[in-house]
Order: C-alpha cells, then sequence, then structure tokens
C-alpha cells in the first residue's frame, strides 16, 4: 500500500502505548482512525487527542476476550467509513504468576492467550472477510514479540510464539489466493509502554494477578529488571513508523529490537539449524 491517505485504519489496544502511536501515525498520514480498547476513559482521551489533529475518529470500546465485541468493532467501523484497508491487532497483555509452567494457573494461560492469541484471531475473522469482499487493497499487523522468536515456557512468550505462527500463514493465505491483501507481524524489543501493569484490566472470574511479594526473590528481581528495561525501551512512536514503512513496503517481519535480542534471536535460529541444544536464559 503506497498511498495511504483517505484509507481507514482500525487499531486494538488504542488508548495509549503503541496502539496510540500508530493511530496517531496513521492519522498523520491523512488516514481515518478507528479506536478500540477496553478502558473507557483513557479511549475517550486518545479519541479527543487525535481528534484534535484534524483527523476523522471513532472510538469503540472493546473487549477482545470477546466474540461479540470484536464483531461490533468491525460493524461500527464499515458502518461508518464504508471499508476498512489497515487492521492493527494489538490488544495485549504480559502479566502472569511468574511461576514455572507446571505451576502456572489455568487463569493465566486464559487471560494471555485469550487477548494475545485469540484476539488476534478474532480481528482477522471479523475484518478480513469484509475487507477481501470489498476488493481493495489491505494489510493486518498482528502485534507479537521478540519472545515469539526466542523461548519461554510462560503464557506470555507461548502466545507470542501462536501469533508469529498464526501471522506468517496468514500472509502465505494471502500470496497464494492473490487477494489485495498483505500482512506483518511486529516483534519489538523493549518499548516504553504500561504493559508491565496490564493486570489492571484482568477480568475478575480469573482471579487476580499474584502478588509479587509471593514470588521468589529472584522472580521479583527480573520483575523489577524488566520494568526498567520497558523504561528504557523505544518510544511508541518509533515503533509506529516502523509499522508505517512495513505496511507501505510489504515487508513481513517488523523487528525493531535491542542489538542484543537481535543476536539473540541469530543464535536461536543458528542452534535450531545446527540441531544444538537450547541455551538458558531469554536473551
Amino acid at each position: 500500500m503506497k498511498d495511504l491517505a483517505g484509507k481507514v485504519a482500525v487499531v486494538t489496544g488504542s488508548a495509549s502505548g503503541m496502539g496510540f502511536a500508530f493511530a496517531n501515525r496513521f492519522a498523520e498520514e491523512g488516514m481515518s482512525v478507528v479506536l478500540a480498547d477496553i478502558e473507557a476513559e483513557p479511549l475517550a482521551m486518545a479519541e479527543a487527542a487525535i481528534k484534535a489533529r484534524g483527523a476523522r475518529v471513532l472510538a469503540v470500546r472493546t473487549n477482545v476476550l470477546q466474540d461479540g465485541d470484536v464483531e461490533k468493532l468491525a460493524d461500527a467501523a464499515f458502518r461508518t467509513f464504508g471499508n476498512v484497508h489497515v487492521v492493527c491487532n494489538n490488544a495485549g497483555v504480559s502479566g502472569t504468576s511468574g511461576k514455572p509452567v507446571w505451576e502456572a494457573p489455568q487463569e493465566d494461560w486464559d487471560w494471555v492467550f485469550g487477548v494475545n492469541f485469540w484476539g488476534v484471531l478474532r480481528g482477522i475473522r471479523a475484518f478480513v472477510p469484509r475487507m477481501i469482499a470489498n476488493g481493495e487493497e489491505g494489510h493486518i499487523v498482528n502485534t507479537a514479540s521478540v519472545a515469539g522468536l526466542l523461548t519461554a515456557a510462560d503464557p506470555y512468550s507461548v502466545s507470542k510464539h501462536a501469533v508469529v505462527c498464526l501471522t506468517e500463514g496468514l500472509y502465505k493465505n494471502f500470496k497464494t489466493l492473490n487477494l489485495k491483501l498483505s500482512a506483518s507481524v511486529l516483534c519489538p524489543g523493549w518499548v516504553n509502554t504500561n504493559i508491565a501493569d496490564a493486570g489492571r484490566n484482568r477480568p475478575a472470574e480469573l482471579g487476580e494477578v499474584t502478588d509479587p511479594a509471593s514470588l521468589p526473590a529472584a522472580v521479583q528481581a527480573g520483575l523489577v529488571a524488566m520494568r526498567g528495561m520497558l523504561q528504557n525501551g523505544y518510544q511508541p512512536s518509533e515503533i509506529a513508523q516502523h509499522v508505517l514503512d512495513a505496511i507501505m513496503t510489504d515487508t513481513f517481519f517488523i523487528i525493531p529490537a535491542q542489538e542484543y535480542i537481535q543476536e539473540a534471536i541469530k543464535t536461536r535460529f543458528d542452534q535450531v539449524l545446527k540441531r544444538e541444544n537450547p541455551t538458558t536464559g531469554l536473551f
């Protein structure tokens, strides 16, 4: 897609962080923007901020854990703007127990997979058939993580691997069927967002996020280090530019990651090809 002016973009998880940056960047390109987020007040603030730039904006409170919510989002977008050209399935959560895989509560898996994987798949199901039917150029961007290219036995990492696999298959489907759609998977490294506080939106029926104070000291230290790396990570606006470039050049893998993480990805794939046993540690 070379010219985005006058086109329509839908972004989930767009009230803050990367999603809000994507929406802002699309608005700068002259696109109409549909904002979707589970948090009503931040969503309204995001809507007002982008409208102040002169863009056409529609905000729809959306819980990507619910099929009906995502379908209503698609209904509202197509009803308001007639078509959708870019969909960023970006909503994501990270808060899990920090326990080993054999002890991680089922509720952690249900919540993280529900948002990170099923939220993406719901977005594909709700938007892609209508985009195909309208016959115009379009692009799907699914947010994964470098955790989807490396390995760890936690719900977040496993869910991001699923998103990478799903998106690559989606891309191949589009190309094999000669459709006017394409896809990219976003696998960022550390980005300065509030994803570490995603537990504020965890459904009550899935229980509370494990109190960090109850975790082993080493795990607590890791959580503190993670927050520090997030705070010192890329700015969301930098990631938004990478996403825009990928849409306009039809680039599948978007991997804005710190150099040492890039090296870890290379090491992992080299080990796979050499049939070497994995090294310990995420990076």
